[in-house]
């Protein structure tokens, strides 16, 4: 019994060790460690730097703390299983992780809407205009995607933060440790050149990410 207790106490120990390790760690190191099959302690070190900045982008598009918090549980989960599709050319680690979280949020939006609409009464079937203005709308935003990739990093990366994140640019400003001045800079100017090429494409340049 004595040595089994020895034995867990050694295991926690080396977990506490490697726990404060992970502090000194990128964003992009702690990514790559939950790749890999012992990576718990890694994410659970992202959760520590982004867990209040995940809830509270999920409580804003949410309005209720139990559904952020599956939100944000859930995205992060997805980082877990996903962490190995990160890409870093396409943005910060905090970037593509607040993206899930706000794409949680909205699927969870969604879904409780779906869930409190009564039954819908059964009609008589009739043609809509509707799946051609969906397929313009796809268009749109696939389009609109392909010219955020052609903007400078800084400033695709302001961009989709706010619109996506839906940070403010005081956010936006403490989020990636620069002066509100150069985010604003950063977005006037990726906007006036997000506009550009969507005009160039044929489309109405306000952008619809």
């Amino acid at each position: 019994m004595g040595g089994e207790r020895e034995r867990l106490t050694v295991i926690q120990g080396g977990r506490e060790t490697a726990a404060r390790a992970l502090v000194s760690l990128s964003d992009e190191a702690l990514l790559a460690i939950v790749a890999t099959p012992d990576g718990d302690l890694a994410l659970a070190e992202l959760y520590d730097r982004y867990g209040k900045i995940a809830y509270g982008l999920a409580y804003r598009v949410l309005r209720d703390s139990a559904l952020a918090e599956d939100a944000v549980q859930e995205a992060f989960i997805t980082v877990w299983r996903t962490a190995g599709t990160y890409i870093r050319e396409r943005g910060k680690p905090s970037t593509w992780l607040l993206t899930l979280v706000h794409r949680r949020a909205v699927d969870l939006v969604r879904r409780e809407q779906r869930r409190r609409q009564p039954a819908p009464v059964e009609e008589p079937v009739t043609p809509t205009p509707g799946a051609e203005e969906e397929a313009t709308r796809r268009d749109r935003r696939r389009a609109v995607q392909a010219a955020l990739r052609q903007l400078p990093p800084d400033q695709r990366e302001a961009i989709e933060l706010a619109y996506y994140g839906g940070l403010t640019q005081t956010e936006l400003a403490a989020q990636l440790s620069v002066p509100l001045g150069t985010v604003k800079s950063r977005m006037f100017a990726g906007l006036r050149r997000l506009g550009d090429l969507l005009r160039e494409a044929g489309l109405d340049p306000e952008p619809e990410l």
